[in-house]
């Protein structure tokens, strides 16, 4: 990928990010998957063209806005790892998620699963979470991970590079029929 569209790319994703950040509403401390296939992002077939370069632009933009708003993360590896997920090791302690061992490669985790490896600062695998919001970049599938009501966002781009583009947030059931009243927020 050439300079000017590695740029280009890594400015749209930092925008696709603030936009996110502020019509997700996730709260502070809340967790966020994402998943990334960076081969559907420079327009090939997801898992047969892992890119480290662009799932390190991807994950670095996305760890210094994670961190700014305030949002842990949990970084989905590709279906060779079972879709397990990089997190931060206090996070799970946080969650009380359990530790899994492996450690995620390019061809077995993905580029971006890598990426999140090598820089956070005290990563662990765990198995699965219950995400207060996610980011699905070429259609790795995400929803496993998030909590049972999953509301779909539309935001104003559709994708990343060439990769299909699902976001989404979370809210609590509705619980108590007709009679019940619900807070707004």
């Amino acid at each position: 990928m050439d300079k000017q569209l590695f740029k280009n790319l890594q400015k749209k994703w930092q925008e696709l990010l603030i936009e996110y950040f502020a019509v997700a509403r996730i709260k502070k401390g809340g967790l966020l998957v994402v998943g990334c296939s960076t081969s559907e992002v420079i327009g090939s077939k997801i898992g047969s063209d892992s890119r480290q370069d662009i799932g390190d632009l991807l994950f670095s933009v996305l760890q210094e806005l994670a961190s700014e708003n305030k949002i842990n993360l949990a970084i989905q590896c590709c279906e060779h790892l079972n879709r397990a997920l990089i997190i931060e090791r206090k996070v799970a302690e946080k969650f009380s998620y359990p530790e899994v061992n492996v450690k995620p490669g390019l061809h077995a985790g993905g580029a971006f699963a890598v990426a999140a490896f090598e820089n956070m600062k005290d990563p662990i695998a765990v198995e699965s979470v219950q995400a207060d919001g996610g980011i699905d970049i070429g259609d790795t599938l995400i929803g496993m991970h998030l909590k049972p009501v999953a509301v779909p966002l539309r935001l104003s781009m559709q994708s990343v590079g060439d990769a299909h583009l699902t976001a989404a947030r979370t809210r609590p059931k509705l619980i108590g029929g007709a009679r019940a009243t619900y807070r707004d927020n």
